[in-house]
């Protein structure tokens, strides 16, 4: 019995291989980006302590965001699909800081994963893919604003395990476990909970998505965050008012538990975020993003709330975007650092990046 069921596992193993060296349906799609930045903080603190959030962490330098490039590959008339998506530069880095420091080929690697569609509705991902909470991303060119949300910076990067989707007209519904969160090699056997429901108006321009990502019972001796549990419900809702103004929005809720003996409470930090873009023609583009985030009993990040504005402006030529900004935000604590080495409630940035796409 055992002969037979191994002998008809290799035969069919045997035969998808066979049908899909056959495949007239197979191809294979390239594309990356390249980005670079000039930052200025007005302070001028010493070190680039005024900044707070991720990939723009220099001052009065020229500095590389990354180079990446993504192979997309279908076969089976798209009932098969695999990504592979490699980053290089700061920006990758930080993405899989836990395998920056002692496995530099992991740290490459932003997503790698493939996709089985079980039916035209249903499809089953496995691999490490980039998370669903928020609503940036970490490629520069798929962001309008060039620095990162703090909501982007301290929620979820990525997730390594298995997803199921599954789709009905305009609603959608995604399902999944993976390792801890943004591990690729998990150094503890707690496994982080991820769901998704999503919908929107028939016409496309109202899109909302409901987003979950958490762990509970984590071990103290493993757990690199030093946490019991953590638990994020996310919200990113997109509508397009005319073709050349839309809104975004992003809320979310991230509570955290502490483990036995820490000095740290257990609470929740809030955020909101509102995205306003403007296009006033198809070559210049507006964004400006206001941000609030709520820390009342300062369980993470030593004020009680921060308040902060981004002015983006999107010049694009051909595949090719500059992005000078204007960044101010301000704290209820002195948070942030003067030229002097004193504290400071509020700090000033500018920035010119320059992205592009291929």
């Amino acid at each position: 019995m055992i002969k037979k069921f191994f002998g008809t596992a290799i035969i069919s193993l045997v035969t998808l291989q066979f049908v899909y060296a056959q495949d007239s349906t197979k191809s294979l799609t390239i594309s990356g980006s390249v980005d670079g930045y000039y930052r200025y903080n007005f302070s001028n603190a010493p070190g680039n302590t005024n900044n707070k959030t991720s990939f723009t962490n220099s001052q009065s330098s020229f500095a590389l965001g990354m180079a990446t490039i993504k192979a997309d590959a279908t076969a089976l008339s798209g009932k098969v699909t695999a990504t592979a998506d490699l980053g290089f530069g700061t920006r990758a880095e930080e993405f899989s800081y836990y395998e920056s420091a002692t496995k530099s080929t992991l740290a490459m690697v932003k997503q790698l994963f493939v996709t089985y569609a079980l039916s035209k509705n249903v499809k089953l991902t496995a691999g490490k893919f980039a998370t669903h909470v928020g609503y940036e991303v970490m490629d520069a060119p798929l962001n309008r604003n060039y620095s990162m949300s703090y909501m982007f910076t301290n929620g979820p990067f990525s997730h390594t395990g298995v997803k199921m989707d599954v789709t009905a007209g305009p609603v959608g519904f995604m399902l999944g476990v993976a390792n801890f969160i943004d591990q690729t090699t998990s150094t503890t056997t707690t496994k982080t909970l991820i769901a998704q429901v999503s919908g929107g108006s028939k016409n496309g321009k109202l899109k909302a998505y409901l987003n979950y990502a958490g762990f509970f019972g984590a071990d103290a001796g493993l757990n690199p965050l030093s946490l019991k549990s953590l638990s994020q419900l996310d919200l990113v809702v997109n509508t397009t008012v005319t073709d050349k103004f839309g809104v975004g929005f992003n809320a979310t809720i991230q509570d955290r538990k502490q483990i036995a003996g820490s000095t740290t409470p257990n609470g929740s930090w809030k955020g909101f975020a509102l995205y306003l873009n403007v296009d006033p023609t198809p070559a210049v583009g507006l964004t400006l993003r206001s941000e609030y985030i709520s820390d009342s009993k300062i369980v993470y990040y030593g004020t009680k709330n921060i308040f902060a504005n981004t002015l983006s402006v999107n010049y694009k030529v051909g595949p090719f975007t500059l992005i000078p900004e204007l960044r101010f935000e301000s704290a209820q604590s002195e948070i942030y650092i003067k030229n002097d080495g004193t504290g400071s409630t509020s700090t000033f940035t500018a920035l010119l990046a320059a992205v592009y796409k291929f």
